[in-house]
């Protein structure tokens, strides 16, 4: 299959090829084929090599549709690791549609993460609206399709906006290079919006919010790997050092912890703490150092994997039970012991515990703050790790499985979702514990970074102790929000209450108009028709057989008004 491709085309073509035939296999030949075709991209992409490949020329503008460097190579082999492990989870119940649209996905990351050039990134950015949105379609209730729609209108305007920058930079520039942009240019500051829709900037971030909790069990796993992780690429690339990234990224961190507290679904919790840890991402891209960078992109490459953890986690929950509300659950540990197990090493990696993922490379981050004299933002990064550690590092494993025992009995999570868990669970262990085996040799520079100095280990030790420690008090001295069945809105507040009363104003008002309005319409048209008729219809005065002096007397008149007109120029 890998020998007979041709050497430019793209590694995300065999996933996204090989998903129009997803349909005309089942059972195990399906499984089969949608787990063969992963691996088999992800050979071809290892068997390039570095360089750039599929060189073509599209209306004067050179077009690079695969690049294989430090930075692009470490995001494709996470995209196929990530695709792999998240459609041997969805096996159990998976349809033809997910396995498709999922597959398609994970084609269009990787082919985004490897372009070249900014059309090519274009055509991958909109593949990724496209197919993602059918993993949230794909539960079948009002409320995903709704979710759905609301997601697709944001992703496509994401990328019209990314179409707009991409034509004013290359009609400034003559390129279409995508390399490194800066702002400071209409072009290149509509790009960057572009990209922020995606990364889920402030103020931009509900489609996140909305539509991933409304997603299959399955599908929820799937789009916490690519979307947000592509735009956090699309900004190593072409806006390192931006320092506005900064703080855009510390706000990032720090709004979502308060409403994950608050929050009652366990998949929403799950969607404010990828806005979060993508803060963190946000952040190191924006301090723009060798050090911030490789932070960003090794703490990309480990929210994945844990996230993706948590994620699953989750998604057993729903498929066992039905729901992931913390006002319904408790006591699963009891059912689902190996479940809840593999959940807490994804709550231990997102908390940064020492051996664990989050360890390893969210310190990068904070390291490069200090570096940089950035004290008062190293400062905020660390009451957000201390709030990341109540909302996902607690709250996910003590509400999913032991809060007080709501009487649920379930089976254990199937087989093949337990395998998916545990092939994410290893691979935080392992890069948490040995990171120099395989991440860090594999960043964009150099790693001369320790995190496992005494003065790391003993001040995460004593982050994670007062934090326990405050969630503990916070709890017997009932002073913890409660978890309410309830929706919590927050930017998204605009459009679904005023913008919702605006639009529904508007709406009324042009129906209460409609008669009025057709009727001053059709006695406009009406009366251009009678005077049409009345001066060229058969009986009309421009219909009459005029004689032939008088049709020469008007031509003469108006020649003479055309030489008057002519000569008092």
């Amino acid at each position: 299959m890998i020998g007979s491709l041709p050497a430019g085309l793209p590694p995300a073509a065999v996933m996204i090829l090989g998903a129009l035939l997803v349909p005309a296999f089942r059972g195990r030949a399906r499984t089969a084929w949608v787990l063969l075709l992963p691996v088999a991209s992800l050979i071809w992409l290892v068997s390039l090599g570095e360089g750039e490949f599929g060189r073509i020329s599209i209306f004067s503008y050179e077009l690079t549709l695969v690049r294989v460097d430090g930075l692009s190579r470490l995001f494709g082999w996470l995209f196929h690791i990530a695709a792999l492990i998240g459609l041997i989870f969805a096996r159990r119940a998976g349809s033809a549609l997910e396995d498709a649209s999922a597959l398609i996905y994970a084609g269009a990351a990787i082919g985004a993460v490897g372009a070249g050039d900014l059309i090519t990134l274009f055509v991958f950015w909109e593949l990724l609206a496209l197919s993602s949105v059918f993993l949230v379609w794909a539960r079948g209730t009002e409320r995903s399709y709704r979710a759905g729609m609301r997601y697709l209108i944001v992703q496509v305007g994401s990328g019209v906006i990314l179409l707009a920058g991409i034509i004013a930079h290359a009609r400034a520039t003559g390129s279409v290079a995508f390399d490194h942009l800066g702002t400071g240019t209409l072009g290149t500051n509509l790009i960057l919006l572009g990209v922020g829709i995606k990364a889920a900037f402030p103020l931009l971030h509900n489609w996140l919010t909305d539509a991933y909790p409304e997603a299959t069990y399955s599908g929820a796993v799937f789009l916490s790997a690519f979307t947000t992780k592509v735009a956090v690429y699309a900004l190593a690339r072409g806006y390192a050092g931006t320092e506005l990234l900064i703080y855009v990224g510390v706000l990032m961190t720090l709004f979502p912890i308060f409403y994950a507290v608050i929050e009652n679904d366990l998949r929403r919790v799950l969607g404010y703490s990828m806005i979060n840890q993508i803060g963190f991402m946000v952040c190191g891209v924006g301090i723009g150092t060798e050090l911030a960078v490789n932070g960003a992109v090794a703490h990309a490459f480990n929210d994945v994997l844990f996230k993706g953890l948590l994620f699953m986690s989750m998604g057993a929950v729903l498929y066992r039970t039905g729901t992931t509300k913390c006002s319904d659950l408790g006591g699963l540990y009891k059912s689902m012991p190996k479940t809840a197990g593999l959940c807490i090493v994804g709550a231990a990696s997102i908390s940064a515990f020492p051996l664990f993922s989050g360890f390893v490379s969210k310190s990068m981050v904070m390291a490069a703050a200090l570096e940089q004299n950035l004290d008062v933002v190293w400062l905020f990064l660390l009451f957000a790790s201390a709030g990341v550690l109540h909302h996902a590092g607690i709250k996910i494993p003590f509400y999913g499985f032991f809060a007080p025992d709501s009487g649920i009995r379930v089976k254990e999570a199937p087989r093949s979702m337990l395998i998916a868990m545990g092939i994410a669970a290893f691979l935080c262990v392992f890069n948490g514990s040995f990171p120099q085996l395989f991440l860090y040799p594999n960043l964009p520079y150099e790693v001369t970074y320790i995190p496992f100095t005494s003065a790391h280990v003993i001040s995460q030790a004593q982050l994670i102790f007062f934090a326990v420690l405050a969630f503990v008090w916070l709890r017997l001295s009932d002073r913890e929000p409660h978890e309410l069945p309830s929706t919590n809105l927050d930017a998204d507040w605009f459009y679904r209450r005023p913008g919702k009363a605006l639009a529904l104003g508007v709406g009324r008002l042009a129906w209460a108009l409609r008669g009025g309005v057709a009727e001053r319409g059709v006695a406009t048209a009406a009366s251009a028709v009678g005077s049409a008729r009345r001066y060229m219809g058969p009986g009309g005065v421009l219909a009459r057989t005029w004689p032939t002096g008088a049709s020469v007397i008007w031509v003469a008149v108006l020649l003479g008004v055309l030489l008057l007109l002519y000569y008092a120029r």
